[in-house]
């Protein structure tokens, strides 16, 4: 049992040298937007930080998650690529989309790749967090109950005037009539 935990030990104490002067990239994906509308702007924010003691050089952000028959394109790209990432530095990227169906949509992760130091030959390969499945409101839907309905209000004050405005005027007239009037001297 003792020689099993040396070895751990050992394993642990040889992996974490080899790793100190290494790049350690966080990455997560969020989507900004509180309702997925059809045909309205979608707005997904990547964000990438680097924890480890290096620089990470040739840092690539691809997201494969938003096919072309769902989603438009408005600003912003799905691959981007930065030359390198300082030690304890963030970089921030946007792409705003539009969803062209309603329906539900699975937003997965998007891929990080880099190369941990500059003489690393190997790629490390990372993965953002995964916001999940969402649904997308149909247009109709959204506006139905999130609109204004000015012509709805509009209706209601034109139905109920005469039911309020009828009693207004009896009581007016009959305000009128029995109302003194006094005389200016």
């Amino acid at each position: 049992m003792k020689s099993l935990f040396l070895l751990v030990v050992a394993f642990v104490a040889v992996r974490s040298d080899n790793d100190d002067n290494a790049a350690r990239l966080l990455a997560s994906k969020s989507i900004l937007n509180q309702f997925i509308v059809e045909g309205k702007e979608l707005t997904v924010e990547y964000s990438i930080y680097n924890v480890g003691s290096s620089q990470a050089y040739n840092v690539e952000l691809s997201d494969s998650s938003f096919p072309e028959e769902d989603f438009q394109r408005v600003s912003g790209s799905l691959n981007v690529k930065w030359d390198r990432l300082a030690v304890g530095a963030n970089v921030s990227h946007a792409v705003i989309l539009k969803p062209l169906r309603p329906g539900y949509a699975n937003f997965t992760a998007a891929q990080v790749k880099y190369y941990p130091t500059e003489e690393s030959q190997a790629q490390q390969v990372g993965y953002t967090t995964a916001p999940g499945e969402a649904g997308i409101v149909g247009l109709k839907d959204y506006e139905r109950r999130f609109s204004p309905h000015i012509v709805d209000w509009a209706t209601f004050a034109i139905m109920t005037l005469p039911s309020i405005g009828f009693p207004f005027l009896l009581w007016y007239r009959s305000k009128s009539k029995y109302d003194v009037k006094h005389k200016k001297n």
